[in-house]
C-alpha cells in the first residue's frame, strides 16, 4: 500500500492537466427533441417469472451506488425502411417508411434512486445478440464510469433473435424461449423493424406514454450505444435513420467491421456497402471505437477526423476481454489461453466522458487517436514484445508485462477474446532492468496517456495501482 500511495503520489506531483481541453470541434450538437407524441406505450415495472434476464450484466455494484435495476415492456407499431437507390459507401443515405407492423418488446433500466444523482444523459444501448441471447458488453465495460457519474444506463431489445429466439449456441436463447412466464406476451415482427423499435425506445424515455420507466427522472441527452454486431446497426442507424429524427444526441459506436448492418431483409436496396463510412454530414458527436481484434477487418472504412466524428484504435486490446467478460463467463467458456486483460474498459470510460463533454461544449477539442498499423498483408504490426504499434497508447502496452493480443485463441467465441501471455522473469528484466526503472518509466507513461486525453483522472490510481502490484523478480 506505501509503494502504492508513493507512486500515484508521484503522478499527482506531476503537471497532469485537467478534465479540459483546448480548441475546438466546429458546428454544434443537439439535445434530444422531448416534442415526442408518437412515443410507445410503456408498462411496468415487470414481476414475475425467474427475474430480470441479461446474463452477464455484473449489477453487484448498483447498491453502494445508489442504483437500482428495473424492467419495462413497451409497445406500439415500428416501421420499416428502404432507399430509393442503392446504398452508398459514403453513408449519405436517404430511407423512407416502406411498411409497419405491431411489436411488444422491453427495456432494462439502471438508474440512480434519487434525482440529485443524476446527470441529465442517459446512455441507451442496443442489446448484442450475437450468441443467441441479449447482452450488454458495454454496460461491462462502462460501469464504473456510468455509475461514479451518475448516467441512467437502458438496455433495449431492438431485435428479433432477442425477443423471439430459440436456444443459442451457448445454451441461452432469446427471451420468450428462456423465461416465458415473465416475456411470453413479448412479440417482435423482425429486424426491419429493429432501427424504429430502437427509436421509439428513446422517445419512452424522453416523454414516456404510460408508466414512467425512469420514475419521474428527465434525461435532457441520450447517447445511443452499441458495441460488436450492435455496432454495425448503430452505423446504419446514424447513416439512415438518424437524419429523420431528434431522438438520440450523441453516438458511440464501439467494434464495428467495415460493413454496417443491411437496412432490410427483403427490400430493393437495404443491402449495406462494403466498406461503408459515417456520413460527414451528421450533426450529432459520433466516436468509432475499435480493439486491436477489430482493427485488420475495420481498415477499410477507416476516415478522417471531422467536427462531429472521432474514430479510436486500442493497441493492445480484444474485441471482449477479461475485464468485460468477468471471472464467471471466462469459466463457463474455458478458452484454451488466457484472455486478453489490457486496458479496454478505460478507453470506454473516456469514450462515454468526452462524448458528455461533447455535448456540453461542443468547441472543445475531443482528442484524436492514431490507426493501429497494419502491414501490407492487413495484419498487426507488432514490436519486439510482439505488442501491436500504433493506436491509443497506454502505459500496459508501452511499459510492459506481457504480450496483450486481440489475437491468438482458437474456437467460437474465444476468438474474440485476445490472448495475454505474460513476460518470464527473465523477460521482466531485460525489458525494464529493475522495479525502479519499471515504476518511474510506468509512472511517465500514464502521464502521456492522460495528457493525451485518453486516461481519466478517476482511473489514474487504477492504472497506477496494476504497476505496484506487480511481483518483480530481483535482478
Amino acid at each position: 500500500m506505501k509503494l502504492r500511495t508513493s507512486i500515484v503520489a508521484c503522478v499527482l506531483a506531476s503537471t497532469i492537466p485537467l478534465a479540459g481541453f483546448v480548441g475546438g470541434a466546429s458546428g454544434s450538437t443537439r439535445v434530444a427533441s422531448a416534442d415526442v407524441n408518437d412515443g410507445p406505450l410503456v408498462t411496468g415495472p415487470i414481476t414475475g417469472g425467474g427475474g430480470i434476464f441479461d446474463l452477464q450484466g455484473d449489477v453487484s455494484q448498483l447498491p453502494a451506488n445508489n442504483y437500482i435495476q428495473e424492467e419495462y415492456f413497451f409497445e406500439g407499431t415500428a416501421r420499416a425502411f428502404d432507399s430509393a437507390a442503392p446504398l452508398t459507401g459514403d453513408g449519405r443515405w436517404s430511407v423512407a417508411p416502406t411498411s409497419s407492423a405491431g411489436y411488444k418488446t422491453r427495456m432494462v433500466v439502471r438508474r440512480p434512486v434519487n434525482r440529485s444523482q443524476f446527470n441529465g444523459t442517459a446512455v441507451v444501448e442496443w442489446y448484442n445478440v450475437t450468441a443467441g441471447f441479449d447482452n450488454g458488453p458495454d454496460w461491462s465495460f462502462a460501469r464504473q464510469e456510468l455509475l461514479r457519474r451518475g448516467f441512467i444506463w437502458v438496455g433495449i431489445s431492438a431485435q428479433y433473435v432477442g425477443v423471439e429466439g430459440g436456444v443459442g449456441p451457448l445454451g441461452f436463447g432469446g427471451l420468450k424461449a428462456t423465461d416465458p412466464v415473465r416475456y411470453g406476451s413479448l412479440v417482435h415482427p423482425g429486424d426491419d423493424y429493429s432501427y424504429d423499435i430502437y427509436t421509439q425506445a428513446g422517445k419512452a424515455l424522453l416523454k414516456p406514454n404510460g408508466v414512467d420507466p425512469l420514475g419521474g427522472i428527465r434525461p435532457e441527452r441520450l447517447i445511443a450505444d452499441g458495441e460488436s454486431q450492435s455496432a454495425s446497426r448503430m452505423a446504419t442507424y446514424v447513416n439512415a435513420i438518424s437524419p429523420l429524427n431528434d431522438v438520440y444526441s450523441a453516438f458511440l459506436i464501439h467494434s464495428r467491421s467495415a460493413r454496417s448492418s443491411s437496412l432490410n431483409v427483403a427490400g430493393i436496396n437495404g443491402a449495406s456497402p462494403n466498406p461503408v463510412m459515417i456520413r460527414t454530414d451528421q450533426r450529432e458527436p459520433v466516436i468509432e471505437l475499435e480493439a486491436e481484434t477489430d482493427a485488420p477487418g475495420f481498415a477499410t472504412a477507416r476516415q478522417p477526423d471531422n467536427s462531429h466524428l472521432r474514430v479510436w484504435e486500442v493497441a493492445g486490446t480484444s474485441h471482449v476481454d477479461e475485464y468485460g467478460l468477468g471471472p464467471l463467463a471466462i469459466a463457463f467458456l474455458n478458452c484454451p489461453l488466457p484472455v486478453n486483460s489490457g486496458p479496454h474498459h478505460y478507453i470506454v470510460h473516456t469514450a462515454i466522458r468526452e462524448l458528455f463533454r461533447w455535448l456540453h461544449h461542443p468547441e472543445r477539442d475531443v482528442p484524436h487517436g492514431q490507426p493501429i498499423d497494419l502491414d501490407t498483408t492487413n495484419n498487426v504490426v507488432r514490436d519486439q514484445y510482439g505488442n501491436a504499434t500504433g493506436g491509443i497508447r497506454t502505459p500496459q502496452l508501452d511499459v510492459p508485462i506481457a504480450t496483450l493480443s486481440g489475437f491468438g485463441q482458437s474456437g467460437g467465441f474465444c476468438g474474440l477474446f485476445g490472448t495475454t501471455v505474460k513476460f518470464t522473469d527473465a523477460q521482466l528484466l531485460a525489458a525494464h532492468h529493475n522495479r525502479r526503472n519499471f515504476l518511474r518509466t510506468y509512472i511517465v507513461r500514464t502521464r502521456a496517456m492522460r495528457n493525451a486525453g485518453f486516461l481519466l483522472g478517476a482511473d489514474v490510481w487504477s492504472v497506477l495501482g496494476e504497476a505496484a502490484m506487480v511481483p518483480f523478480p530481483r535482478a
